[in-house]
């Protein structure tokens, strides 16, 4: 799974890396994102990618509570065209979201690792987003990071992880509306591209948000 990340990268890099044509506005660093945050997400239409806000964890547009987002910040591969709650947005609602890195922790003791690519600073989860309208007519976007099996690296501390796509994949993520295409992009990154490493246990409050918390655990 993906359960928090970082992105610490400026708008005019993250503008510059996806051609944006829509300015969100100031985005400030954030090392330690956990689900329900306001983040950034790359959407296309006519004109070109716009950057837009979405809240982290999938509310689908029949949902009566909008908690259900929390159970709902990622999707998984192997079901994301079929299952109810996603397919809709993965047919029609498909987003980019940018990250430096993630944070995934090792099943039997709990410690966190900081997991990047090595060849690029910047690089985004293939994403799925939905707008909510409330009784009242308030409207809230949300997304999900879709997982996807893990690869050599990631599956020597958890069975999950996000799905990373290419700079080639990207754009086709956002504008190809073949299924059997789309669902082939859903593949585990290559492992030799990654690198991660032992993190203090710092990162595991969401309330602790700084560049410290990527420094490598000593001993």
């Amino acid at each position: 799974m993906c359960g928090r990340f970082a992105l610490y990268s400026s708008f005019a890099a993250i503008k510059e890396y996806a051609d944006i044509l829509f300015e969100l506005g100031k985005l400030d660093p954030n090392y330690n994102i956990a689900p329900g945050q306001i983040i950034p997400t790359i959407v296309k239409n006519k004109d070109g990618n716009l950057l837009e806000p979405a809240r982290w964890g999938l509310v689908p547009f029949w949902a009566k509570d909008p908690q259900i987002g929390y159970k709902m910040i990622n999707a998984r591969a192997e079901t994301v065209a079929e299952k109810p709650s996603y397919r809709a947005a993965f047919k029609y609602r498909r987003c980019l979201i940018p990250a430096n890195g993630f944070y995934e922790w090792r099943k039997p003791d709990k410690q966190p690792f900081f997991v990047h690519l090595k060849d690029r600073e910047l690089f985004t989860f293939a994403g799925i987003w939905e707008d909510w309208s409330s009784d009242d007519g308030s409207q809230i976007r949300t997304c999900s990071i879709i997982t996807t099996e893990p690869n050599e690296i990631m599956g020597q501390i958890h069975n999950r992880m996000p799905v990373i796509l290419s700079r080639q994949k990207e754009m086709d993520w956002l504008s190809n509306n073949n299924k059997n295409e789309l669902l082939a992009l859903l593949q585990p990154y290559d492992s030799e591209e990654m690198s991660m490493y032992e993190i203090s246990k710092a990162v595991n409050s969401p309330k602790n948000n700084g560049q410290e918390l990527l420094k490598r655990k000593l001993g």
